[in-house]
Formats: structure tokens, C-alpha cells, sequence
């Protein structure tokens, strides 16, 4: 029997359709097979589908899956972010042009905890906190390593204090400064990249130099073993960030914002909001947030 499901098509990071990360969503009301959701994931072939289910625990907004087009995740920031848009648009879209919605999500690294705001014909803004905060990893490397994997030289690589290093916040990222915007523009995946990178979930590129003056960074993020090459917006790595901006930046206690642009170089311009308070110089909280537009929507059939 041919099972119809309802799907909704979202652009993540962006404020305009046909912009950000594309993110398909789709509603499940009775449990689907990990590889049935896979080959969905699989057929709509964008970095990510999140699958929305009843929550374990009533108290719950929802439980969500997350599966890119080769493997499922315990957590990425645009299919969160993305789902709580549309949970608050659906659910409670009178109430959301006029207050702030709470929401927390059941994923598979634990209950993520979000907040979805919306001015009068705006964008729905979601902003969400990862269930613990960055952590420092294996070492990264060598830079002459990274160069090879990106078609870079060593020299290349580094700026400031800023070198090579990994962090996690959800799937674990190599993080890899590059000297210019020049630089981030050439680099590309070689032959190399795969090795290089291990078990990483790939390898987040990122410069001072900057297309919009208001963003700290530039990013490109080369994933690594999930079914795509490179990923317009990347939100678990820009809450890794954080532990980076800590060990380099060496910011004073309090809250701080910063704004990460990426998706250029693949004409997907995105900007995710990454905040970030410091006690005693260590991190206590993490969070990321950015706009949610919705593009379409339709059945599917399995």
C-alpha cells in the first residue's frame, strides 16, 4: 500500500527564498524504518531532511530525525532551526507575529532547547541551544596536510593566533583558518580530502575577511562522508566556533555575538548568529540562530 506523506521545502540562514541552506521537512504521524527515511533522505538529496515525529515525552514541542543523503545525524543546526520554524508557523502563527515561542525538540544528542520570534512580514528567526557546549578534540593535521587535501599551500594557512584545530559541538569539525578571502574563494576538495580528515564531519574553512562588513567571519564548510561536497550554512560548526573564538580570541567574561556569513562561493548567501557567554574564561552557553523562509510544500510517496 502506497503510504502519502506531507513534506514542506524551507531555506534556512536567509531572509529570501533561494538563498541559505534548503532543507526538506517531513511529517511523519507513524514511525517510519531508519532506512525507509534514508532512502527519503537519499531521493531529496539536500545536506539534510529532518523527519518530524509525536515526542517521547508530552512535555516535548516534538522529536525530530536528521539524515543527510548517506547517514543520520544526532544533531545539525539548519535542520533544527528549520523544524522549529515550521512547528511555530504551523502550531501557533497568530501567536508567534505577537510573542516569542519556546519549543524544546527531542533529537538524538538530547532535548534542544529553541525560541522562534517573527516581526509583522518578517522571516521567521529561530534561535536554538545545543545540549552542551563546545568541546577541543583529537589534534587537527599538520597545516601541510590540510593544504594538499584543499588544493592549498601551507602558507596559506593561519592568521593572528588562530592555526588548525578541532572542535565539536554535535559532529566534529576541522577547523582551518585561512590567511585571506582570496584563499577561501580558491580552495576546493582533492583526492587527499577524505584521508585528511578521519572521522570529522569535514573541514570548516574560515577567514576575517568578510563580504558583509557586519559578519566577523567568512566560511565555507567541505563536508566529509555524508553525500554532499560543500554545505551553504553549517549550523553545529558555527556553535563549535565558539570554542575557537574562546582558545584564540581570548573574549572577556559576559555575552557576546558574532555573525558568520557562508554559502557564497556556492551562491547560497547565508548569515547565522552564533552567541556565546564566557565565566571565568570558559563557556557556558552556546547558541545559534538564524531566519527561516518556506518555499513549498507537497506529498510524498512511499
Amino acid at each position: 500500500m502506497t503510504r502519502s506523506l506531507s513534506y514542506h521545502l524551507l531555506d534556512v540562514f536567509t531572509d529570501r527564498r533561494f538563498a541559505g541552506n534548503p532543507l526538506a521537512v517531513v511529517e511523519l504521524d507513524t514511525p517510519m524504518r531508519d532506512a525507509e527515511m534514508q532512502d527519503v533522505a537519499r531521493e531529496f538529496n539536500l545536506s539534510e531532511t529532518v523527519f518530524l515525529l509525536e515526542p517521547r515525552d508530552p512535555t516535548n514541542s516534538a522529536s525530530i530525525r536528521i539524515f543527510t543523503p548517506k547517514r543520520e545525524l544526532p544533531f545539525a543546526g539548519h535542520p533544527t532551526i528549520g523544524a522549529a520554524a515550521l512547528l511555530a508557523e504551523l502550531r501557533a502563527g497568530e501567536l508567534l507575529s505577537r510573542h516569542g515561542i519556546a519549543m524544546a525538540l527531542e533529537a538524538e544528542i538530547g532535548v534542544i532547547r529553541c525560541e522562534a520570534l517573527r516581526g509583522f512580514g518578517k522571516a521567521t528567526y529561530v534561535e536554538v541551544t545545543p545540549p552542551f557546549t563546545p568541546r577541543r578534540c583529537d589534534e587537527a593535521p599538520p597545516a601541510a596536510v590540510l593544504a594538499s587535501a584543499l588544493s592549498l599551500s601551507a602558507d596559506d594557512i593561519g592568521f593572528g593566533a588562530h592555526v588548525p584545530v578541532v572542535y565539536a559541538a554535535g559532529p566534529a569539525f576541522v577547523f582551518v583558518p585561512v590567511r585571506s578571502r582570496e584563499v577561501l574563494d580558491r580552495a576546493c576538495r582533492t583526492d587527499a580530502f577524505s584521508g585528511a580528515m578521519g572521522a570529522a564531519g569535514g573541514a570548516y574553512l574560515y577567514t576575517r575577511e568578510t563580504v558583509d562588513t557586519a559578519c566577523a567571519i567568512n566560511a565555507r564548510m567541505f563536508a566529509n562522508g555524508v553525500g554532499i561536497d560543500e554545505d551553504p550554512a553549517t549550523g553545529a560548526a558555527a556553535a563549535a566556533f565558539a570554542g575557537v573564538a574562546l582558545e584564540f580570541e581570548r573574549p572577556v567574561d559576559g555575552e557576546h555575538q558574532l555573525f558568520i556569513e557562508q554559502g557564497h562561493a556556492m551562491g547560497r548567501p547565508s548569515r547565522i548568529t552564533l552567541r556565546m557567554w564566557v565565566e571565568n574564561r570558559e563557556l557556558t552557553r552556546v547558541a545559534i540562530g538564524g531566519q527561516v523562509v518556506r518555499v513549498g510544500q507537497g506529498r510524498l510517496f512511499t
